[in-house]
């Protein structure tokens, strides 16, 4: 009954497109200035820089930009944007010499995002905070005009809920990679409709060196040319691995240490699930203290969005776009055994993990109209709605200092 309200709405959205783009700048503007408030309205805020990192890496550090003194504890760490910032550093100087303080071995393999980063850190360090914001904002919108010329006309009005993903905006939030991951597969995705096989081999290859998710639309598309017996399509989506091998080689050579098998240690099956649950319980066991409750409840949603979406893929005629319902189900199966100290801990963490989820339920909507879709859809607008609560009114301020 309420899916059939929302229908026309987005008849209406895919009708006028100027309000979609509207609706867009207008949610993106509101997130990114309630951000900035908070921050003296320094935009290099949603960097995160840690003031730990940042002494560290004092000369690749913008002058003026925040830096987080963070809780008891954490020495001020920041969180993952100055990341990427620092990583795209060397690249911008030409060199591979990467910053202090990080863990190359789990954060180098992700380089496609500080390499698009670094094409206008050339220019100098706010060039590169310049540089975040608008590779999050320009791929995505790219990404949406492509994204809908996948999609037929009966799927094409709810493309809206890529373009207005909280998942998406969420990634942006903090300006690190999942949005721009993402964006790049859909835009490599639409160029191996059209057979481009280089446009899509390097795209493919740049989302996976941006995040490894990538490979879970991949690998169904590989798997579904390999059982067709398409052995041209199977040798283009297999020769997208061969620049991540590469640079992984590389990795290697660099880093003795280095492994990739290291992310399998956050494999953690319904460790993190089952301790957020168990958070919940003591959190109201200690009394409620409604601020704090909010926030812990924020990740509910997501709880709710994860069993949800084990349960979508196998609605509907499994035999229609039975690569997409893969897809699903490996991002299901990476929120699922996600941990709870790297991710289910923190909202953003576990948010961002289905950001990837739109796209592929819309891809498998045009496959298959009988899927029972309704239910992810009311859950993902209503985690958008709790996300602007949160920007709005219950996120907090951290302890910062301006520069040096």
């Amino acid at each position: 009954m309420i899916f059939r309200r929302l229908n026309p709405i987005f008849d209406f959205l895919n009708a006028k497109q100027w309000l979609t783009i509207i609706l867009f700048v207008l949610l993106w503007a509101v997130s990114s200035f309630s951000y900035w408030k908070k921050y003296d309205w320094n935009p290099s805020s949603m960097v995160n820089f840690g003031y730990e990192f940042a002494m560290q890496n004092k000369s690749e550090t913008p002058q003026n930009a925040i830096l987080f003194k963070g809780e008891t504890g954490d020495l001020g760490a920041g969180y993952d944007g100055q990341i990427f910032y620092y990583f795209s550093r060397p690249l911008s100087n030409f060199n591979l010499v990467w910053p202090k303080g990080f863990d190359e071995s789990y954060r180098a393999p992700r380089i496609g995002y500080p390499f698009l980063i670094a094409l206008f850190g050339i220019f100098g360090k706010s060039f590169a905070i310049f540089g975040m914001y608008f590779w999050n904002i320009a791929l995505i919108l790219l990404s949406y005009v492509f994204l809908r010329k996948l999609l037929d006309e009966e799927t094409k009005p709810y493309a809206i809920l890529y373009l207005l993903s909280p998942f998406a905006l969420g990634s942006y939030y903090v300006l690190v990679s999942d949005s721009v991951m993402v964006s790049l597969l859909i835009i490599a995705y639409y160029f191996y409709r059209k057979e481009k096989w280089i446009q899509f081999i390097l795209l493919s290859s740049l989302a996976i060196l941006t995040k490894e998710p990538a490979l879970f639309l991949l690998f169904p598309l590989g798997l579904l040319a390999l059982v067709q017996r398409d052995w041209k399509r199977t040798i283009v989506v297999g020769s997208v691995l061969i620049i991540p091998v590469c640079w992984h080689l590389y990795l290697s050579y660099k880093f003795p240490n280095w492994r990739p098998g290291r992310l399998t240690d956050f494999i953690l099956p319904f460790e993190g699930l089952i301790s957020y649950m168990e958070s919940i319980w003591r959190q109201l066991d200690s009394g409620i203290q409604l601020k704090e409750l909010a926030r812990l409840f924020s990740r509910f949603p997501l709880v709710l969005l994860f069993f949800l979406g084990v349960f979508l893929p196998f609605t509907g005629n499994i035999k229609k776009g039975w690569e997409f319902r893969i897809s699903f189900l490996l991002i299901m199966f990476m929120v699922g055994t996600a941990g709870y100290y790297h991710f289910w801990s923190v909202y953003e963490n576990v948010s961002r993990m289905f950001t990837l989820s739109i796209p592929v339920l819309l891809f498998l909507m045009k496959e298959d109209k009988q899927i029972r879709k309704e239910e992810y859809i009311i859950v993902t607008i209503f985690v958008l709605f709790l996300f602007l609560l949160k920007v709005l009114f219950i996120s907090k301020q951290m302890g910062f200092q301006v520069g040096f």
